[in-house]
């Protein structure tokens, strides 16, 4: 008997998957977490929603999981109830191009959650962000170009990062 070939779907375009996605589980506030965070970010969409049909034990029209995008990259999320929170020993990097992005994201990130040091926060929903500018790490691992403990101890001594800041310290003579 000859092999059968696997079938294409026709005029279906492939997307890249993402190999790893970040999952996060919500006690009860995904879709609201979700609607949030896309509203935010540019190029941000939510991609499905999917929810409960009732004839199992969540009950009808719940969110059971949501697929959406920041800037492009792929998340999903779902309400998992009580057993779950979530910890800063994980955390969302954003790496934010100028001060206008960074001041931005800061504002409406920690609307109702709590502003951290260096750059860190947690919003409203228990997840923590870093929202740092791009030319930061560059900094901090470029002493040959300029003063990269002296951008360090500008950085440990801010809560929103400041790249003029961040900028005068490092181009300190060493």
């Amino acid at each position: 008997m000859p092999k059968s070939k696997p079938t294409k779907p026709r005029n279906r375009k492939r997307s890249k998957k993402q190999k790893i996605t970040t999952f996060l589980t919500f006690e009860n506030r995904a879709e609201e977490a979700v609607k949030f965070y896309v509203s935010i970010f540019k190029n941000s969409r939510i991609l499905n929603i999917t929810r409960s049909d009732g004839k199992g034990p969540v009950p009808k029209g719940q969110l059971l999981g949501a697929t959406f995008e920041l800037d492009g990259h792929q998340f999903l999320a779902l309400d998992g109830g009580p057993y779950f929170s979530f910890a800063p020993g994980i955390s969302l990097f954003v790496s934010c191009e100028t001060q206008d992005e960074i001041d931005d994201l800061w504002e409406k990130l920690s609307k109702g959650g709590e502003k951290q040091p260096c750059g860190w926060l947690k919003d409203r929903f228990g997840v923590s962000w870093q929202i740092v500018p791009s030319v930061l790490g560059d900094m901090l691992s470029d002493s040959e170009s300029g003063n990269s403990q002296a951008a360090m101890e500008a950085m440990l001594k801010m809560s929103k990062l400041d790249i003029k800041t961040l900028e005068r310290a490092y181009a300190q003579p060493s």
